[in-house]
């Protein structure tokens, strides 16, 4: 069986052992938009959500969410991470939240899980701090646009 599966030899669930691995530089970029009602975009331009900077506080609560991973994702390695950026941007033409989440680490496995849920924790701050005029706002577009650094070599969405 190869080392690099979620299964032991009985079949059960494991860890992937990464000791063989060589460690490198891996960066990930996740994205994700929250759509919403005119009004709340408004709302969140203006700072007359009720919680407070809905975008500050998402941004924060993406960070947390990106070093909290291996506590949500089960069988996700602990990861030691250099770098997390997380971006949110009002866009009023469509109207929605969106959001760009980099994680950085010198590792021996990818980030990839590590942006993916910064940008769903960001979404679900946005969304927890605007249900109260807008419980109709909808999570969607959660996916990985770029990844570098291991065997696999670069991913760019298209």
């Amino acid at each position: 069986m190869s080392d690099f599966t979620h299964f032991d030899e009985r079949g059960n669930a494991r860890m992937v052992d990464v000791t063989a691995k060589d460690e490198s530089a891996r960066t990930a970029t996740a994205k994700a938009r929250v759509t919403m009602a005119e009004q709340t975009a408004r709302l969140i331009r203006e700072g007359g959500v009720k919680k407070g900077d809905v975008l500050s506080v998402a941004r924060l609560a993406g960070i947390m969410g990106a070093k909290r991973t291996p506590d949500l994702i089960p069988l996700c390695h602990p990861l030691s991470l250099s770098s997390v950026e997380v971006e949110l941007a009002l866009a009023l033409d469509i109207p929605a939240v969106e959001i760009a989440a980099t994680c950085k680490i010198a590792g021996k496995t990818g980030v990839e899980m590590e942006a993916l849920t910064a940008c769903s924790v960001a979404a679900l701050t946005v969304y927890d701090m605007c249900k109260a005029v807008d419980k109709a706002m909808t999570i969607t577009d959660l996916r990985v646009t770029h990844k570098s650094g291991g065997k696999s070599g670069t991913y760019e969405a298209a």
